[in-house]
């Protein structure tokens, strides 16, 4: 449905996340990858999905001034929101450690903004997903870490991974925007941008 839709346009994703494309993918979206180093710095004075929708429409800004009438550009950021603190991805395995414990037993929040941009419009949505963690012991987070390798991951865990599997107990909201990209949003965004 919407390969109908973008039949006029190219569709530019600006993220190398293997599961951001695998979503594109999955939606049948033909899309080519277009990226460039942005530093992830946003005003302290930001909330929640302020942080997300700022460092999506970054992302964007980036890139603007090179897209092409016909081109489409998708952007999003993912936060872990835990004790009015954002948690973005972990330098090391010592920070791993930290993150992943501190969500251990609790309920967070995960917020991903996604955002499409065209050389005439700009439009942007955000989610907001409430997931908990069992009590997770030193060694599982360990074995997560060692095995998983999860530092390009907000919150220093991926919900489609072991650690998903074995710790999380319940998930309220959307699936898809804990992994990294709000879709049902994106194909929204995506529907207005053409019309």
């Amino acid at each position: 449905m919407l390969a109908e839709i973008l039949k006029n346009y190219t569709v530019v994703l600006a993220s190398n996340s293997p599961r951001r494309h695998q979503f594109l993918k999955d939606l049948g979206i033909n899309f080519v990858v277009r990226t460039k180093e942005v530093e992830e710095i946003y005003p302290e004075n930001l909330q929640k999905e302020e942080i997300t929708s700022y460092l999506a429409k970054l992302k964007a800004a980036s890139q603007q001034n090179d897209l092409k009438a016909e081109e489409i550009l998708i952007t999003s950021d993912t936060i872990v929101w835990l004790k009015n603190k954002a948690l973005g991805k972990p330098k090391d395995s010592k920070e791993a450690f930290e993150m992943i414990s501190s969500l251990s037993g609790k309920t967070h929040e995960v917020i991903s903004s996604v955002c499409v941009t065209s050389t005439e419009k700009q439009f942007i949505a955000n989610t907001i997903t409430e997931v908990t963690f069992r009590e997770l012991t030193a060694e599982e987070i360990d074995f997560y870490i060692t095995n998983y390798k999860p530092f390009d991951k907000a919150g220093a865990y991926g919900i489609q991974e072991w650690i998903g599997y074995v710790g999380i107990t319940s998930i309220t909201g959307s699936y898809n925007s804990v992994v990294g990209l709000p879709t049902h949003e994106l194909y929204r965004l995506l529907k207005e941008i053409t019309q």
